[in-house]
């Protein structure tokens, strides 16, 4: 019997409000009334889907119903648990009220929803999500095993999802701004020049694949023994490896008679090597 966690979600929306109370599942509360949810793990609201929402609601109203709590904070307005997209769209679209689902739920119980909804729908890039689950931890005392069973994914993709966190503040930026993605923030992981490559990364263009080929020569090259070599050489080496993204050794003789070799791991990395060669000669 198979007795992995299965990658769904070990618990659903449904279930979290059957563990609270629900004050009225069908009422409606003026835009005004409601205010941003506080443990929202999402920071980043993508403006075209956002728009796309707007203009969906402004032809079919809001068919789903947000989730809202009293505010702890402000007499009188209720703050959002799940649905603050909608709530956003629904501004936009010049609606004065919104269906929602009024509950009681304490401050872990609405960053749950936040990251049940979320997580539920792909709405989180996986740094948020990563933040969401560190939160559970550092706020509400989780341990990666209780964040894994109520998530329902492995200990492992915890793990991996929150050592993202530990990349330099400066990479952390670039992923929240969408200069790399965090398919590339994973390769950085670790590494003490995260923010060079990142650099490079941008400068170059690079795919998460030529990111993981330039990591590995990187790290080739710095613990290789340079045996003396001359300066100049490696400076051409380095310099074309930076330009091509291959690993590239350069032996030269003393009469300046030599070989440079080009690895490749691949043959699409082959005939990379080969149209840099017909393209120039």
């Amino acid at each position: 019997m198979n007795s992995k966690i299965k990658k769904g979600l070990g618990r659903g929306l449904s279930s979290l409000i059957g563990e609270t109370k629900v004050e009225n599942t069908s009422n409606k509360l003026s835009i005004g009334e409601i205010i941003p949810n506080k443990h929202q793990p999402r920071k980043n609201f993508d403006e075209e889907i956002l728009k796309d929402l707007t203009n969906s609601i402004k032809e079919r109203g809001v068919i789903q119903p947000i989730i809202v709590r009293k505010s702890n904070s402000e007499n009188n307005k209720y703050e959002i648990i799940a649905g603050e997209r909608r709530w956003l769209a629904a501004r936009k679209a010049g609606l004065h009220d919104i269906p929602v689902v009024i509950t009681e739920a304490d401050d872990l119980k609405s960053l749950e929803f936040a990251i049940v909804e979320n997580v539920q729908r792909h709405d989180l890039n996986p740094l948020e999500e990563a933040q969401g689950y560190k939160r559970l931890i550092d706020e509400f005392s989780y341990d990666q095993d209780k964040v894994s069973r109520f998530i329902g994914k492995s200990r492992s993709y915890i793990t991996n999802s929150l050592r993202l966190l530990n990349l330099p503040i400066e990479v952390l930026k670039l992923v929240e701004e969408k200069k790399i993605s965090a398919g590339h923030a994973k390769i950085l992981v670790g590494l003490e020049n995260a923010l060079f490559i990142a650099t490079k990364i941008i400068d170059k263009k690079l795919s998460v694949r030529q990111t993981e080929n330039f990591v590995k020569i990187f790290k080739k090259k710095k613990f290789s023994p340079s045996l003396s070599k001359d300066p100049n050489i490696k400076d051409l080496e380095e310099s074309v490896i930076d330009k091509i993204g291959l690993n590239v050794i350069i032996k030269n003789k003393k009469n300046n008679k030599g070989t440079i070799t080009f690895s490749y791991k691949d043959i699409d990395q082959l005939n990379k090597i080969i149209d840099i060669i017909k393209l120039n000669y």
